[in-house]
């Protein structure tokens, strides 16, 4: 199971606060969990979360890797706002299947089962969740997502991901230009391959770089592509990789 920080936050402006940061609509947690995005003003990416609202207050579910960077961006911003940031000693459940009391499906594919918070760890039950989301083409804190990515091009759209009708937050207008522009010209990309390429391998194109092969599973992997230099025959160093799927299908 992938390491992740359950942040609570309490006070009077919690939803005021977040809803001035980030990409989705905080008004959305009246009726469940919320994927979200805090990004830098040029609307690159930070930190992707899971904000959920439970007991009086709202849990942000984030990778443990980006916990401590995350708190201190959030205190941050807090300024005089009556916000309440603390670590809770809580562990994220996974599974597919029915939701046990107490989960919440997940909300950028129902596919991806559901998510729990929980006092003690759960044990490993052996789902391939790289697989899963090779499938579905969802790229994963710290691998596809990195400080050089802009949500769109990562399918933050199609995974519920950001709203485009709520107010402002950091890095909105530069996320609404893209938006509005005719096509993505790079994104991420569900690709097959004939053979296993270490992940970050430079993908060219007739000899030239047109992108990097990331997470890998049952002969597919997903890829960040220059779609324009992807139409010839791929390779990731001497493997053979053909483009199957990108993230505006």
């Amino acid at each position: 199971m992938t390491n992740r920080r359950i942040l609570r936050l309490t006070g009077a402006d919690s939803h005021s606060f977040l809803q001035g940061l980030i990409t989705n609509d905080v008004d959305k947690l009246a009726h469940g969990p919320i994927y979200a995005a805090i990004l830098t003003p040029q609307g690159k990416y930070i930190a992707d979360f899971f904000v959920v609202a439970r007991d009086g207050g709202i849990l942000i579910d984030v990778a443990e890797t980006l916990g401590d960077m995350l708190t201190q961006r959030l205190s941050m911003y807090k300024l005089r706002a009556d916000v309440v940031i603390e670590t809770l000693d809580l562990h994220l459940h996974r599974g597919l299947g029915a939701a046990p009391d107490g989960a919440y499906t997940d909300p950028r594919n129902p596919a991806l089962g559901w998510r729990a918070y929980r006092d003690m760890p759960q044990a490993d039950d052996g789902t391939d969740w790289d697989a899963l989301r090779v499938a579905h083409m969802v790229p994963e804190t710290g691998i596809e997502l990195t400080p050089d990515s802009f949500i769109l091009e990562m399918g933050f759209e199609r995974l519920n991901g950001v709203d485009f009708r709520k107010g402002c937050y950091v890095g909105q207008e530069v996320t609404a230009r893209m938006k509005h522009k005719t096509s993505l010209r790079k994104g991420l990309a569900r690709v097959r391959l004939d053979g296993d390429a270490p992940t970050g391998t430079e993908l060219t194109a007739n000899g030239k770089p047109a992108g990097t092969v990331f997470t890998q599973a049952g002969g597919q992997g997903l890829a960040y592509l220059r779609f324009d230099r992807a139409k010839g025959p791929l390779h990731a160093g001497e493997v053979a990789v053909t483009w199957t799927e990108n993230s505006d299908n």
